[in-house]
């Protein structure tokens, strides 16, 4: 019995191991060195739920929905670690980011049209936080968190996976991105999920004075 735990744990262990991605350019602070202000736009998101009788329109408003609430989750982190500890940049407060977007007639439908030089330019920034997600399960709404056995050996008690990722506004260039498998591990919901992801990012988020 103490063999079979100690073999359940071990897959575990492994498993967590292999669940994130972390890269940061080698030309991070170079191409970073004049950063001023940076923005935080919502994520796309992909929903493959099994409710087969959303509509069209239904699973675009939940797609949305969770989008919106990634980028939240995401300012809400920043600002809170802010106060304990300084970046060298400062993050545009996400309203004014959506209404900037808004004014240019741009949304999660037509985001991904836009270059990032683009965007930084509409936004007034020097480089941008985005992500994607692709989810089996609504996070917004909090999702369970208990260990499900059956779940585990079958492969699926994952949520889905997410990415963040900090490009230059300058050059377009990809400087730092996480990518992260989501569990029941993971945390509750969106806000928790952001939080322990970034919290135990092996390398500090390289705006870190």
């Amino acid at each position: 019995m103490k063999k079979h735990i100690f073999l359940i744990v071990l897959m575990m262990s492994a498993l967590g191991f292999g669940q994130k991605t972390i890269y940061q350019s080698e030309s991070f602070e170079e191409l970073s060195k004049d950063h001023k202000t940076v923005a935080i736009v919502p994520f796309e998101a992909r929903l493959e739920l099994d409710n087969k009788n959303l509509t069209a329109e239904q699973l675009k408003k939940l797609q949305e929905k969770e989008g919106y609430e990634a980028q939240n989750a995401l300012e809400s982190y920043f600002l809170k670690r802010h106060k304990r500890k300084d970046y060298r940049i400062e993050f545009q407060d996400i309203k004014n980011t959506n209404a900037l977007l808004a004014k240019e007639g741009i949304d999660l439908l037509n985001l991904d049209i836009y270059t990032t030089q683009d965007l930084c330019k509409i936004l007034g920034v020097d480089a941008l936080i985005s992500g994607d997600l692709t989810l089996n399960a609504l996070i917004s709404e909090g999702v369970s968190t208990d260990f499900d056995f059956m779940s585990f050996i079958s492969g699926t008690s994952d949520y889905g996976r997410i990415a963040i990722k900090l490009s230059d506004g300058a050059t377009g260039k990809l400087l730092w991105k996480y990518e992260k498998v989501i569990t029941r591990k993971s945390g509750k919901n969106t806000y928790d999920i952001i939080e322990a992801m970034m919290r135990k990012s092996t390398r500090k988020f390289p705006y870190d004075k």
